[in-house]
């Protein structure tokens, strides 16, 4: 029987990394899952959450619930909202289809590697150079780390070596808003330890935005990057070749 798959694509890939939700379809149907997408899904809740609006978070984790009640395995391309669904949904909502749901979701190179087995997809990346961001809601929350490594290794990358690659990118959603000042100076330590790559990736769009939002802020000045930033899931796709 094909696996089942139910694609949850988050609101900042939803409205930032569109083709990003698209490659991870192609990637997943490619590797013979059957892709489905419910035109009902809305936000997980968790900028509601973390604001500390908890009751209008819990409204959005029902209606969650409801959505994907039926799904098989959930992937999201996003260790943030991921996080949300596994860590936090048990305390806002109704405990057993919270923890039920948890079970079935998987941030997007997780779900590849523990349930698909999957860490080899072609040689797309050979001789391209690249450096990988680790968000920390996928590394802290759901103890994502040599997946993503592997896998673009396994599509012919070399990943460099980054001192700050496990650093925060000083998004953290409403961190960056509340603290705008402390949140570009932590990009910026990440960015001037940045090595000559030919892309920087990363699961979370979050950190993408924020990476590439404050490169693109400092060429006005002599200390810009001008690395691309892509998202993980195109980079894979890329790299089936």
């Amino acid at each position: 029987m094909t696996m089942r798959v139910a694609l949850f694509a988050t609101c900042l890939a939803d409205q930032f990394f569109a083709e990003a939700c698209a490659d991870a379809v192609r990637l997943l149907r490619h590797l013979g899952v059957d892709v489905d997408f419910p035109e009902r899904q809305t936000c997980c809740g968790q900028p509601a959450f973390n604001a500390g609006y908890k009751a209008e978070a819990a409204r959005m984790a029902a209606h969650t619930l409801s959505v994907f009640e039926d799904a098989e395995y959930v992937v999201l391309p996003s260790g943030s909202c991921a996080g949300m669904i596994r860590s936090y949904y048990s305390e806002i909502s109704d405990e057993g289809p919270a923890l039920d749901l948890g079970k079935r979701t998987f941030e997007l190179s997780q779900f590849l590697v523990h349930v698909l087995n999957v860490e080899t997809l072609g040689r797309g990346l050979s001789g391209k150079t690249v450096a990988y961001h680790h968000g920390c809601h996928a590394l802290r929350e759901l103890g994502v780390d040599s997946e993503p490594i592997a896998l673009l290794s396994g599509a012919g990358a070399q990943v460099v070596p980054w001192e700050a690659d496990k650093e925060c990118c000083g998004f953290g959603g409403l961190f960056s808003a509340k603290l705008p000042e402390v949140s570009a100076a932590m990009a910026d330590r990440k960015l001037d330890t940045l090595p000559n790559v030919d892309f920087v990736t990363s699961g979370d769009g979050g950190c993408l935005l924020q990476l590439s939002g404050r490169s693109q802020r400092r060429r006005v000045g002599a200390s810009g990057v001008t690395t691309p930033f892509r998202h993980i899931a195109s980079a894979l796709w890329e790299g089936v070749g």
